[in-house]
């Protein structure tokens, strides 16, 4: 979501560091990067923690935190935040995030003479270039040698987030996307019926309605409902735990519907975008309920598009786990516009 990548102009430290930051709606990742290379990835990270950000008053004090526990003498002037969300004005807009973010905030509070606001999925899309398959787990495999293009990113968490990579000289391009935002298309009777009750409460649904952490919550309830049973559970990892334990029928029907209805999805965006290079799902959620992916309806909905069957058939689709990856892209698209020379954004 948001206006891309908004980049602020100046040289670099001297020493060569600076701070970048992965901010979802429920961690928040820092990392002290070199922009020295190491060969594999455009950035070295020096140290990394990843905070809980409700437990935190802003990230203000997350970014103090981090700073206050770098080695003496290490001193950085500049910040990469991906964020999802929109710059506007001081602020960077994002429903999701647990507290309101100011940009001039920041910058006086650490001192920080630069500062760029990028896009949450653009940052985990860029860094995708730089993942060997070791570091994921194939969800759909294909014969043949990998093949050059698109790439698409995307994934379900706090929201919905979803961009492309365009691979490219002399660096990639990363195309944001509000996919999310797509309206949700049923596949059987039982989703057409969710979709009903979702509808009594706002004009538009969305496949973020649908495929979220909130979103997991709303499948739930919808499931109660047609069951006529009392929704018992409250929040997403409530409804995971007990589909995974197999103890809340609704819960399994859930997690269950979430997964075909993402196979359908992603199948979808891959013809949008010709993904010929592949799927990446990645989000805070996928990783929990992995095994219960991987045995899903996923890849039945995901090939169920009539003739394009055989075009999806050559697209590999494969599950990250999030980690480092916002922080690595967050610092590569911000080093790829210092060397542009791109014209400042950000205040």
């Amino acid at each position: 979501m948001g206006e891309g990548v908004s980049r602020s102009t100046g040289e670099f430290s001297a020493q060569g560091m600076f701070l970048a930051a992965d901010v979802g709606g429920t961690h928040a990742r820092i990392g002290l990067v070199s922009q020295q290379p190491d060969g594999v990835r455009p950035v070295t990270v020096l140290q990394y923690h990843r905070y809980a950000c409700a437990d935190w008053p802003s990230l203000t004090a997350v970014l103090k935190d981090f700073v206050s526990q770098l080695d003496r003498g290490v001193h950085v002037d500049a910040c990469a935040v991906a964020s999802a969300g929109y710059v506007l004005g001081d602020a960077i807009v994002n429903d999701n995030l647990p507290w309101p973010v100011s940009i001039r905030d920041i910058r006086d509070s650490l001192g920080i003479n630069q500062l760029a606001v990028i896009n949450d999925f653009e940052a985990v899309a860029y860094a995708t270039q730089f993942l060997s398959h070791a570091d994921t787990t194939p969800v759909i495999e294909t014969e043949g040698p990998h093949v050059a293009g698109p790439v698409l990113v995307m994934g379900p968490g706090t929201g919905l987030g979803s961009a492309v990579l365009l691979p490219g000289k002399p660096h990639a391009t990363v195309l944001p996307t509000e996919a999310g935002q797509i309206a949700l298309a049923p596949g059987n009777e039982r989703e057409i019926e969710i979709l009903r009750y979702l509808s009594r409460e706002r004009a538009h649904v969305s496949f973020e309605h649908a495929l979220s952490g909130p979103g997991l919550i709303n499948l739930y309830r919808a499931l109660c409902m047609l069951r006529d049973q009392a929704p018992a559970l409250s929040l997403p990892s409530q409804v995971t735990q007990a589909a995974l334990a197999r103890s809340d029928a609704a819960a399994v029907e859930a997690l269950e519907v979430f997964c075909s209805l993402l196979g359908s999805f992603v199948g979808d965006l891959a013809l949008l975008y010709g993904a010929r290079g592949g799927v990446y799902l990645a989000g805070g959620i996928l990783p929990q309920i992995r095994d219960v992916l991987l045995a899903s309806g996923f890849r039945e909905r995901f090939f169920n598009k009539g003739v394009m069957r055989p075009f999806l058939q050559t697209v590999p689709v494969r599950l990250m786990e999030h980690g480092q990856l916002g922080v690595i892209g967050a610092a590569g698209m911000y080093l790829d516009g210092q060397n542009a020379g791109e014209n400042a954004v950000t205040q």
